[in-house]
This record gives structure tokens, sequence and C-alpha cells, in this order.
């Protein structure tokens, strides 16, 4: 036995299962993404920005810095960032800059360094705004059974990320890529953002991954919102950022196509999530580690 099939062995069965054979069948859709690049390298792909558009200076910063990462490591890169954050905890939690002047940010950042844009949508009026500027629509975890905002964000023929509820099994996400499909669109990829484990806390149930390929879709794996630790009496979502690393090297070594990260330069600043976020100066000795992790396999 090889390394790559003793080591898949436990959720594969034996020898039937090659990574290579699997990241290409999953991620035939990967080059027509406007501005993609590295797409023919073999590696994982990579959603990574800021939780939440803060500034112009800021989010132009992050880009800047994760391309240059991405392009010298030959990482398939997808620059994220919300508009718009619709589901905070407290009235008083940060939502945004407004919505006009995010949006045209991310189109900036499309712009100047090239990069194909990740954004989300809450409702279904949302969707064809938000398409005038980015490339990737994501349905967050919450509102991911919403079947207008599926159909909705499947009639901009944008692909489409669906983020797996915290509530959901892998094997159910069937019927949201189906409503994507039955839309006309099939450009959907899912995303494992973990599971709920009791009131404060989430796992990563790799099996999932399984599930979810069944659909023969890229699966991504969210190493930050992973690791939340939601439902705090403050009102204010906590996190374990310690732990993205081993949480991605899993998901790596399970077969995930791509991973999901929100990262900044001062996370306990941050006006969202930086409870589980990233620091942006650990990010590229993290991807460097795990781009030979996937090379091994």
């Amino acid at each position: 036995m090889n390394a790559r099939s003793d080591f898949c062995l436990p959720l594969w069965g034996p020898l039937t299962f090659d990574l290579k054979k699997a990241y290409q069948r999953t991620n035939a859709m990967l080059p027509t993404i406007p501005f993609i690049k590295n797409t023919s390298e073999g590696n994982f792909f990579l959603l990574a920005g800021p939780c939440v558009v803060e500034s112009e200076e800021m989010t132009m910063n992050i880009a800047k810095r994760v391309q240059e990462i991405t392009d010298r490591l030959k990482i398939p890169f997808i620059f994220k960032a919300s508009y718009r954050k619709a589901n905070r905890s407290r009235i008083d939690s940060f939502t945004g800059i407004g919505d006009e002047n995010a949006l045209k940010i991310l189109a900036k950042v499309r712009e100047t360094y090239k990069v194909p844009i990740v954004t989300d949508i809450h409702e279904s009026d949302d969707a064809e705004i938000a398409a005038q500027y980015v490339d990737v629509l994501q349905i967050p975890a919450f509102l991911c059974r919403q079947t207008e905002l599926l159909l909705a964000a499947a009639a901009t023929g944008k692909v489409v990320n669906i983020k797996k509820g915290q509530f959901l099994s892998g094997e159910s996400m069937k019927f949201a890529v189906d409503k994507v499909r039955n839309a006309g669109n099939q450009n959907v990829m899912l995303t494992e953002r973990g599971s709920m484990f009791g009131y404060q806390d989430l796992i990563v149930d790799y099996r999932q991954v399984v599930d979810m390929k069944k659909n023969n879709v890229p699966v991504i794996l969210d190493i930050t919102h992973s690791l939340q630790q939601p439902n705090q009496s403050t009102g204010v979502t906590g996190g374990r950022p310690d732990l993205i690393e081993l949480i991605a090297k899993a998901g790596i070594a399970v077969g995930f196509d791509g991973l999901f990260v929100e990262t900044h330069p001062d996370p306990k600043n941050a006006l969202s999530d930086g409870a589980n976020m990233l620091h942006l100066d650990h990010l590229e000795g993290m991807l460097e580690r795990l781009v030979k992790l996937r090379k091994a396999l």
C-alpha cells in the first residue's frame, strides 16, 4: 500500500480513492471563474479575506497580500468579504459601511488585482445587485434551505457557493444543490462550516465530505467559522483561532477541494468575527505547510 491509500483507508475504503482524480473531477468549474489562476497546479483552492468590508484601505491591503502569497504558492484564489452583515447577534453590532460603497470596493479589488470575488447574500433581491460586482454568490449556512434565495442566486448565472447549515447533514445538501441546478445553473459549490455541538460550540464531522462529494461539486472546508463558539452571554461570538491550522490540515488530508478562511491584520479589533479570524501575518506560513501536505497525498 502506498502512503496515500493508507492515509485515506478509514474514509474511502481500500485502495479505491485517488485524491488527484477527485480534485480533477470536482474542480472542472474553477477555470470558468473570471480571473482565477493556477487551476492546473493540482492544488486546493482558497477563498480568503476579511469577514466584512470595513474600509477601502483595509480591504485592498488584505487582497494584495493574499494575492501575493497565493501567486507564489500557485494556489487558485478567490477573494472573500461580506458587503453587509445581516445576521449579527446584537442590534448594536457592526453591519457594514453601506451596500453600494462596499460593493464598489469589492469591484475595485477585482479590477485592481485581477482576482475573482465571492460575497454572501441574504435576501432574494440581493442576488441581482451583488452579481453586478462579484463572481461567486455565497448562501449563508442559516439560509441554505431558503428556496427563493437559492433560485435568485441561480438565476444570475454566477457560481453559487452554498454553506451547509450547522443543523444539516452533508447528505441533505443534495436538495439545496438540486434547487440551483433545476433553475438551470450547474455551477454549484458546497462548504462545510461545522455542526452545532450543544448550544455554544461547533465540531467538524469530516465524514460529511464523502456525502457532499456525491453531488459532483467542489467541496470546501471553512476553517474559521467551524471554530466559532456561538451564543455567548455577551452577544459576541467566540472562537478558537489557535486550532485553524489543525482543522485545515485534517481537511486537506481527507480530500476537501478548497479552504475558506477569514483573515485580518488585527483580529482583536476587527468589527466582525474577530474571535475566530486568522491573523494575516500567520496566513503565509500556514499555506506553505498545507501546500506541502497536499503534494504529499
